[in-house]
């Protein structure tokens, strides 16, 4: 059997990389709740009860208790310091249905 050629190889490169990377974009239904959406995309750095690790708390007492909904919505759609970007993950009704989670939870700490 011959060996693959170098254009055979490129495109086996190229098939996988793309494949590597559709699997690393991160995917959330589009029924899910804001605590789902967080669960699934923020918890990983923020905890699951808001009280940061990576990333910064989001509890009661951080910035984000005196932070607009504006600003947070800036941060999910657009990525903020080593925080990604996940305007292409989210539409704007589960951007909406997280920073009310978040909102919610700050409310009732």
């Amino acid at each position: 059997m011959p060996a693959p050629s170098i254009a055979a190889m490129k495109r086996i490169a190229i098939l996988v990389a793309v494949v590597t990377l559709a699997s690393c974009s991160p995917s959330v239904d589009k029924a899910a709740t804001g605590e789902e959406i967080y669960l699934e995309l923020c918890a990983r750095c923020h905890a699951a009860d808001l009280s940061g690790g990576i990333g910064p708390s989001l509890g009661v007492g951080s910035e984000t208790d005196t932070n607009p909904d504006t600003f947070l919505e800036s941060a999910i759609v657009h990525g903020r310091g080593r925080m990604p970007s996940f305007g292409s993950s989210l539409d704007d009704d589960q951007v909406q249905a997280l920073v009310r989670y978040v909102r919610e939870q700050l409310s009732s700490g």
